[in-house]
């Protein structure tokens, strides 16, 4: 089957033939990721867990579909779920960061006969938004259509990391069927390897969200320019028999040549030699994604990103001179270099499975786009004006962390937007994803931070984080710390065991929370929010800029220890998650603490229906709100007060009061004022309403 490898061409064409275009594209990426799955043995096999650090297969073969419909009813395209359940413990893909839970225990999958019958629903419903759904030309990311090409793209990039961890399974569970095109082009013998001349020359990067030609992700919007100098880059990927030389010659046996962070994963492992390598006596074999054959010298090697590092250090000594990994803008150069876009790689499903590292040819080079992924040393960052799209706000800003390198040039499973030039995808440097890599002598400057914790780009987040951890404003206190401190005395007498911080934002009153709980948990919807207070853990500091004037920003700081709150921090753990739709695991709490939450809900009465039972017995439910309701936030039929009803005004504290009397006692109401520095001359003055509930 030949598959189709670029993404649509959102600039041209009428309406009626972007609509074929996308169906077409939709059916293909939909189909083709369960197509994988049909390689294992059994269905049984789908529970099981290829990688301890990733969840069981079940979850991908759910997760790219309650994706869409998240998405869609975030963006209220959708008003009704189709499981709510399914959308909910298949929600969080991103399951390599801190706040992700991969305790199996606390999850019971489904069948895979629910699964697939949720799929073939969720199929037609995108069907028929394809067909039917309102948009304009250009599509672009303020489109409704752009929705359904989030939820492709996303499911692309599933199937790569998919096809991944079938490859990392006991290939005891998988068919040897060929359902897929193998080349069978390996070798014994491996081209020599050697440094060619790249021209120096200006990169560019430019992407307009207003009119992209095509799909892209929030961090290669905006404008990028960089000037590299003449440098020289390896002529191939290094290969299996390239690499070999440094495995026999005890190269894993050689810490000087990791970096601290590589000792660390090396002392871990305990690797030998590459993962999908696999030893018999003395002889190599190469696992492949359901096939183990002798290992091709000829193919280009699968490496982290430690093991690339280090072989480049090795390969120094052996040259006498420093050769290294790329940059991005690196990267970037050698591809207008050689004017990759025109030319023929093996990306996009040709094949299943790596090709020689001398048949794809890019003028004196070779496989500089296709193959396998490419890693470069340089960590993901923002370009100038980075903003998040409001439907996924969370696809790069966990990977704003300096742990996560970026990888260029998509490897033979990539599809759609990761085959284009402008992608910019990230992984762990110690995650394996059909990546290699190629070397370069260069004197180029190259990032290598992304100086600690900047959200200098992130107006909304540095407002957020002055709010919460700077002092208050015209004598009215910091509202997170005087929120808790008003709690104190209802808490006096009563179980402090576990705390959930329920919209916990940046997290500040999570940390004061922790100095009256033993365990506090801290719940938003918005990975950038909950992001600070991950970094906060991890670093202790955090730096941000907030506007002064116009274009002017004042730098500003928040320190964990000098806010007396680091001896507490470690009783502090952050989860990304929906207040409309919690995992069943959230629950058992002695207090629920919901700060400026009520009014911000898309579905607040579902979220009214349901935490009473995440409330322990003589627990407290704490809801604060200033009740300022916004069609922007919740759909006007979901507000709970603030309208006419039979001719009578509702309120939303009496709306709170008949929801939750029949299972809380009402303790008590306060009035909590709070003050949003905007500029240097414009706050926001609000109150917000503390209502106090312990349950019977």
């Amino acid at each position: 089957m030949n598959y189709i490898k670029d993404s649509v061409n959102l600039s041209t064409g009428t309406i009626e033939e972007k609509r074929v275009e996308i169906k077409k594209q939709f059916l293909q990426t939909y189909e083709l990721d369960e197509k994988l799955f049909d390689l294992l043995k059994e269905k049984k096999f789908i529970y099981e867990q290829a990688n301890r650090l990733r969840h069981p297969l079940i979850f991908y073969y759910g997760h790219t579909a309650t994706f869409f419909i998240n998405k869609l009813v975030l963006a209220n395209i959708l008003k009704h779920r189709v499981n709510k359940e399914f959308e909910s413990i298949f929600a969080i893909g991103v399951d390599e960061m801190s706040w992700d839970d991969l305790n199996s225990g606390n999850y019971k999958w489904p069948t895979f006969e629910e699964i697939k019958e949720y799929r073939a629903k969720v199929k037609e419903i995108i069907l028929d938004l394809i067909e039917n759904i309102e948009f304009t030309m250009p599509i672009n990311w303020d489109s409704p259509m752009w929705i359904i090409l989030m939820g492709i793209e996303h499911e692309n990039i599933h199937i790569e990391t998919s096809s991944v961890l079938l490859r990392e399974l006991d290939i005891k569970y998988l068919k040897e069927d060929e359902l897929f095109k193998y080349s069978n082009e390996f070798s014994q013998n491996y081209p020599t390897n050697e440094l060619i001349d790249v021209k120096g020359n200006t990169v560019i990067l430019q992407k307009d969200r207003k009119n992209p030609i095509f799909y892209g992700w929030d961090n290669e919007f905006s404008y990028h320019k960089a000037f590299i100098k003449d440098f020289q880059a390896s002529k191939y990927l290094v290969s299996n028999g390239e690499y070999l030389e440094f495995v026999k010659e005890g190269g894993y046996n050689k810490p000087e040549f990791f970096s601290k962070e590589g000792r660390e994963w090396l002392d871990f492992t305990q690797a030998k030699y590459p993962i999908f390598w696999i030893k018999k006596d003395a002889n190599y074999f190469l696992r492949e994604i359901n096939r183990i054959i002798p290992l091709p010298l000829n193919y280009p090697v699968d490496v982290n990103l430690y093991e690339a590092e280090a072989f480049c250090k090795y390969k120094s000594s052996k040259l006498g001179f420093e050769v290294r990994l790329p940059s991005e803008d690196e990267y970037y150069r050698l591809y207008d270099f050689v004017d990759a876009q025109n030319k023929d790689a093996n990306i996009g499903l040709k094949q299943f499975n790596q090709s020689r590292v001398d048949k794809y040819k890019f003028d004196e080079f070779y496989d500089v786009v296709g193959n396998v992924w490419q890693w470069s040393l340089t960590p993901t960052y923002p370009f100038d004006d980075f903003i998040t799209h409001p439907i996924y706000d969370d696809f790069t800003t966990p990977t704003f962390d300096d742990r996560h390198a970026l990888m260029k040039g998509g490897s033979f499973i990539s599809l759609g937007n990761e085959t284009l030039k402008e992608a910019r995808y990230a992984f762990r440097k110690h995650f394996f994803q059909h990546a290699g890599f190629r070397y370069v002598k260069s004197s180029n400057e190259y990032r290598t931070k992304l100086n600690n914790n900047v959200y200098e780009t992130d107006e909304l987040i540095s407002q957020y984080c002055e709010f919460h951890y700077a002092d208050g404003n015209f004598g009215v206190k910091n509202f997170c710390v005087n929120s808790v401190e008003l709690l104190k005395p209802y808490v006096n007498g009563l179980k402090t065991s576990k705390a959930l911080d329920l919209g916990c934002s940046v997290g500040r009153a999570s940390f004061e929370l922790a100095k009256l709980y033993d365990e506090v948990l801290g719940i938003d919807f918005s990975a950038n929010f909950i992001n600070v207070g991950v970094k906060l853990k991890l670093y202790d500091s955090l730096i941000y800029k907030i506007k002064k004037e116009g274009e002017l920003f004042e730098e500003k700081s928040i320190s964990l220890k000098e806010l007396n709150l680091e001896n507490i921090k470690n009783k502090v753990t952050f989860m990304q998650g929906d207040a409309c739709n919690l995992k069943d695991i959230y629950t058992g709490y002695d207090l629920v603490f919901c700060s400026n939450l009520i009014d911000r809900l898309y579905y607040p009465q579902r979220f009214l229906d349901d935490i009473p039972s995440r409330v322990n017995k003589d627990g407290l439910l704490v809801l604060l709100s200033p009740y300022t309701w916004l069609e922007d936030y919740t759909p006007k039929e979901n507000w709970l007060g603030g309208f006419i009803k039979d001719n009578k005004e509702v309120t939303t504290f009496e709306t709170l009061r008949e929801n939750l009397s029949l299972e809380f006692e009402l303790l008590d109401t306060l009035d909590v004022p709070f003050v949003i520095k905007e500029t240097n001359r414009k706050y926001q003055h609000t109150i917000s309403q503390m209502s106090i509930w312990k349950k019977k």
